[in-house]
């Protein structure tokens, strides 16, 4: 596991003073600013972060140490890090995405299947992209306690139970 967890992304520039449009990755979207400092993911940059309001898609924010519309826009695409040990604890069926990426996927019997690419959340749940072992495909796989009943992080595996048909 990581030592850093991805909690938002700059979406751009949001108006010509400086803020950007941020999107925020946490359970409760405006607990992002209560992580801050928040870095890029290789810890070079480093952001104070104030919500000035909620926008289509997010927030608007004002990031220490950006005051114009071209310093902000610079930073679009930018992934926004927090230390781990400032996260909240999670209960022992609740998961970080960046904890199930790269994990090993094997089905109830034991064979691997392949690894997690991805977890998308498309507003009906989380889905697991996994990318099969020895195929050029990705299946997505929904994340519920009924098609993956075990999540090992300590192992670093995780026991499915695909859907039938679903990797034919």
């Amino acid at each position: 596991m990581s030592d850093k967890v991805c909690v938002g992304a700059i979406g751009g520039a949001f108006g010509v003073h400086g803020e950007v449009r941020l999107k925020s990755f946490t359970a409760d979207p405006e607990a992002i600013a209560d992580y801050a400092p928040l870095t890029s993911e290789d810890g070079s940059r480093s952001f104070d972060v104030q919500i000035t309001r909620p926008v289509s898609g997010g927030f608007a924010a004002r990031l220490s140490g950006i005051r114009s519309k071209e310093e902000a826009d610079a930073l679009r695409g930018l992934k926004l890090f927090a230390p781990r040990d400032r996260l909240p604890s999670l209960p022992d069926d609740e998961y970080y995405h960046a904890d199930l990426i790269g994990l090993a996927v094997h089905d109830t019997g034991g064979a691997e299947l392949g690894r997690v690419k991805t977890v998308l959340n498309h507003g009906a749940g989380d889905l697991l992209e996994v990318q099969l072992k020895g195929e050029a495909r990705s299946v997505l796989l929904p994340f519920t306690l009924a098609v993956v009943p075990t999540v090992d992080l300590t192992a670093g595996r995780i026991v499915a139970d695909p859907p039938e048909g679903l990797l034919e």
